[in-house]
C-alpha cells in the first residue's frame, strides 16, 4: 500500500509511524485509559492490511481514531486527536519573532548568505528583509496550501520568493525601454517626456530602472540599442551648434574633429551616468537594481555605428572598474552585461571584431560580460536574438496583432523548482520508482505556480504604475486588469529543476556525461520540458523550462537531504547539488567539451539556460580566451566565464598582484603583504633575472626559495 503525504509525495506505508503516534497519545493519558502494546499493533495491522493500493495520511489518522472509539477508549482517541492537532499547530506555527530578531542582531546566517548584494547590516535593507520574513510566514500558513508548504519545508520543491508572495508583484521583466523613451514616461506622478540628448536619456534610463525595480522582486533586462538614436541627436546638436558658432572660421575637417570631441565627451559622461547612477541607487528592497544591459549590435540598425560607440565605451569603463571607499577601483555587481556575438563580431575577420576583443579583455579582468551566440540563439528561438531577463530566464517568441515578434514589455510570473536528486534517493536505484516520483512532484510543482498565476489574476494596473500604465510593460489605463497579460505566452512561468547530474548517478550509476547516463537525463529533460508544454496548453499559460544559476538553491537543497537521508557518496556528501543540468565541477572536463556536452540540454532548457567554466588568470593569455570565445559563437547559444582574479581582502582591489621588489606579494592599491588575506591565482612570479646561490649552495631561482 502507497500512503500520499501531505507534500503530495507518495511513499511506502509504514505501521511504525501510526505505533509511535498511539504510543505518544497513551503517554499522555492515565493509565487506566490506555491500551497495550498488543492492542496498538493490531490497530496498525488493520490499517495495513485495508485492500487500497493508495491512501491519505489523513486517512490512516480517521481509521485510527474510529479504531480507539470502537474500542471504548475515548479518552486516549482524545489525545490522539489533539497529538494530531498539536503536530499541525506546529507545521503552521508563527516562525517570524525569532528570524526577525536574530536579523537585527545580524545572527540569520542564512539571510545573510542568500543574497549577496544585500546588506543586512543597513536598516533599509533590514526593513525589507523584516517585510520578507513576514511575507514568508504568511505564506507557509495562510497563502499556500499545506501539502505545498510542507513540499517546500522538505526540499522536495522550492517555493521561490515566497518573501515577496505576501505582494501581488512578479518576478523579472525586459523593459521596453524603447517606448518609455521615445513616448515619455510618469514617475511618482511627474512627466518624463523625451530625451533630446543621450546623456538626458542615460539619466532617464537610471530613473526607470530604479522605479521598476522597486516595484517587482527579480531583475530587469535593458536593451542599449534604443540609445543609439540619442547619441546622434546629440551628434547633430552639436554640429549644428559649432557649423554656426565657426561658420567661416574654421574648415569642415576641423568641425567635424571638434563635433566628435563634444560626442566622445557626451558619450564617455552618459555611461558613467549609467554606471554610477545604477551602483549608487538604492531601491526600496535595500540593494542596487538587479540590472543587466544587453549589449547587441545589429547590422540593420540605422544607428548601428552610434550603439558601436556605445558599447566600446560601456566595457571599456567596466574593464576601469569603479572605485570603492578606499578609492580602489573593483569590479562592480551591476549593472551585469551580456554581449552578442554575431557574423560581425565573432572574432573571425569582422567589422566590429575589436569590441569583441574588448570585451574578452574585460572577462579576463572583471568576469564580465555573458556571452550569447546570435547563431545558435536563432535556431532555438525562430530566428530571433533578444535579451534574458534579469534572472537569467528566456521568453518564448510571441507575435503581436500585427504579426511582429514582441520581447520588450513581457515578464516572468514566478519560479518553482524541482529537487531532482531527492527523487532519486527516494527512489533507491529503481528507475520505474523514480519516474513514478517524478510525475507526483511535477503535479506538486503545477500546483504551486499555479498559485503564483492566481496571486497575479486579480492585480490591476494602479498596483505599479511604472509597470502597467506608464510603459516598462504596458500602457493599460488606470484601474484595468493585467489579467489578459498573463495568457497566450505573452509572460512566462518557470519550472526550474536542481540536480540532474546527481539523479542519473543515483539511478544509473554514472554520471551524465557517460552514454547510459546522458540517455536517461536526456528523457528526464525531455519529460520536464513535455510537461510544460503539456500545462501551457492545458491552460494557455506560458509555462517554461528554465535552467536558473540559483547557487544557493544547491546548497539548501543539499542541506535538507543530508539531513534527512544522510551521506550519499557524489550526493549529499559535497555539500551542493551542481546546478540545473551542468556538469558537475569534479568532472575531468575541458571548457570546450563542456559547452559541446551542455549545448544539447540548452536546446531543451529554452526557458533560461546557462553554461559557464572555471578559468584561471587569463589576463596574460588572452588569445586562449579568444579562441574559447569563437568556439562559444558556433556551438553554444549562451555561457559566461567565473574568473579566478586577484582579489586583495583588505581593501577589495581586483586588479593583478605582482611580486614587489622584496620578492613578497603587495597589493598595489592598500600595500597589504599578509598573503592570507589576498588571493593570487599565480603560484609563481615569473621572475626572469639572474639564479643565485641559496645557503644549501643549491643554484634555485628566487620564486622557489620563496615558496610562492
Amino acid at each position: 500500500m502507497k500512503v500520499i503525504k501531505r507534500d503530495g509525495a507518495t511513499v511506502d506505508f509504514d505501521r511504525s509511524k501510526i505505533v509511535l503516534a498511539i504510543q505518544k497519545a497513551n503517554a499522555a493519558v492515565e493509565e487506566q485509559y490506555r491500551i497495550d502494546q498488543a492492542q496498538i499493533d493490531v490497530i496498525a495491522d488493520c490499517v495495513g492490511s485495508k485492500d487500497r493500493s493508495r491512501l491519505l495520511v489523513e486517512d490512516i489518522q480517521d481509521l485510527v481514531e474510529r479504531q480507539l472509539m470502537d474500542a471504548g477508549k475515548f479518552e486516549l482517541a482524545k489525545a490522539y486527536i489533539i497529538y494530531r492537532y498539536t503536530r499541525a499547530l506546529v507545521r503552521k506555527a508563527n516562525t517570524t519573532d525569532e528570524s526577525i530578531l536574530a536579523l537585527l542582531r545580524n545572527e540569520n546566517k542564512e539571510l545573510a548568505e542568500e543574497n549577496s548584494n544585500k546588506n543586512t547590516m543597513i536598516a533599509a535593507t533590514q526593513r525589507d528583509y523584516i517585510a520578507g520574513e513576514v511575507s514568508r510566514d504568511l505564506t507557509r500558513r495562510i497563502l499556500l496550501p499545506e501539502h505545498i508548504s510542507k513540499a517546500h519545508d522538505d526540499g522536495a520543491i522550492h517555493f521561490h520568493d515566497a518573501d515577496y508572495f505576501v505582494q501581488p508583484i512578479f518576478n523579472c521583466c525586459l523593459i521596453n525601454i524603447g517606448d518609455m523613451l521615445e513616448n515619455g514616461a510618469v514617475m511618482n506622478g511627474k512627466l518624463i517626456e523625451s530625451p533630446k540628448s543621450f546623456q538626458v536619456a542615460c539619466t532617464v534610463v537610471t530613473q526607470i530602472i530604479a522605479c521598476v525595480a522597486s516595484n517587482q522582486y527579480g531583475g530587469q533586462s535593458v536593451d542599449l540599442r534604443h540609445l543609439g538614436k540619442y547619441l546622434r541627436r546629440s551628434r547633430e546638436k552639436f554640429r549644428a551648434h559649432i557649423s554656426y558658432e565657426c561658420a567661416g572660421k574654421v574648415d569642415a575637417a576641423t568641425v567635424d574633429r571638434l563635433v566628435e570631441d563634444r560626442v566622445r565627451d557626451e558619450l564617455k559622461n552618459g555611461v558613467q551616468t549609467l554606471q554610477y547612477q545604477i551602483n549608487t541607487l538604492m531601491t526600496t528592497n535595500g540593494q542596487s537594481p538587479f540590472v543587466t544591459l544587453f549589449l547587441n549590435l545589429q547590422a540593420d540598425d540605422p544607428c548601428v555605428d552610434e550603439n558601436a560607440m556605445i558599447i566600446e565605451e560601456v566595457l571599456r569603463q567596466r574593464l576601469e572598474g569603479i572605485k570603492n571607499e578606499k578609492g580602489v577601483y573593483i569590479t562592480p555587481a551591476f549593472p551585469k552585461l551580456v554581449y552578442v556575438l554575431d557574423e560581425h563580431n565573432c572574432l573571425k575577420g569582422g567589422k566590429y571584431d575589436y569590441l569583441t576583443e574588448l570585451a574578452v579583455k574585460c572577462s579576463a579582468k572583471r568576469m564580465y560580460p555573458d556571452y550569447i551566440s546570435a547563431k545558435k540563439m536563432r535556431e532555438n528561438y525562430q530566428g530571433n536574438v533578444f535579451s534574458p531577463m534579469g534572472c537569467r530566464s528566456f521568453l518564448a517568441p510571441w507575435k503581436d496583432e500585427n504579426g511582429q515578434y514582441q520581447f520588450e514589455g513581457r515578464f516572468n510570473q514566478g519560479v518553482v523548482s524541482l529537487n531532482l536528486p531527492q527523487i532519486g534517493i527516494l527512489a533507491r536505484g529503481e528507475e520505474e520508482k523514480f519516474w513514478e516520483i517524478l510525475e507526483d512532484r511535477l503535479a506538486l510543482c503545477f500546483e504551486a505556480l499555479m498559485c503564483r498565476h492566481e496571486a497575479l489574476r486579480k492585480v490591476r494596473s494602479d498596483s505599479s504604475p511604472i509597470h502597467w500604465q506608464y510603459g516598462a510593460i504596458a500602457r493599460l489605463p488606470k484601474g484595468a486588469p493585467i489579467e489578459p497579460l498573463l495568457y497566450g505566452g505573452y509572460s512566462s512561468i518557470s519550472l526550474g529543476y536542481i540536480g540532474l547530474y546527481e539523479v542519473t548517478k543515483l539511478v544509473k550509476g554514472v554520471s551524465h556525461t557517460a552514454p547510459e547516463g546522458l540517455d536517461f537525463a536526456l528523457r528526464v529533460m525531455n519529460r520536464l520540458r513535455k510537461a510544460c508544454d503539456d500545462w501551457k496548453a492545458q491552460t494557455n499559460i506560458g509555462f517554461a523550462l528554465y535552467g536558473t544559476p540559483a547557487e544557493s538553491l544547491c546548497y539548501r537543497f543539499a542541506r535538507i537531504d543530508k539531513e534527512r537521508f544522510g551521506t550519499i557518496p557524489d550526493v549529499t556528501d559535497k555539500g551542493y547539488y551542481t546546478n540545473s543540468y551542468h556538469v558537475d565541477v569534479r568532472e575531468h572536463i575541458d571548457a570546450f567539451d563542456k559547452f559541446t556536452f551542455e549545448s544539447q540540454f540548452q536546446r531543451i532548457s529554452t526557458g533560461g539556460c546557462i553554461s559557464y567554466v572555471e578559468i584561471p588568470n587569463m589576463r596574460h593569455n588572452l588569445e586562449a580566451l579568444k579562441d574559447v570565445v569563437r568556439f562559444i559563437y558556433d556551438n553554444i547559444q549562451y555561457a559566461e566565464f567565473n574568473t579566478k582574479s586577484d582579489y586583495c581582502q583588505v581593501c577589495g582591489y581586483d586588479g593583478e598582484i605582482e611580486i614587489n621588489e622584496d620578492f613578497q606579494w603587495e597589493c598595489p592599491a592598500c600595500h597589504n603583504k599578509d598573503q592570507s588575506k589576498m588571493n593570487v591565482t599565480r603560484r609563481t612570479c615569473g621572475y626572469l633575472g639572474e639564479n643565485f646561490w641559496n645557503e644549501g649552495k643549491t643554484k634555485e631561482i628566487k620564486s622557489r626559495v620563496l615558496h610562492l
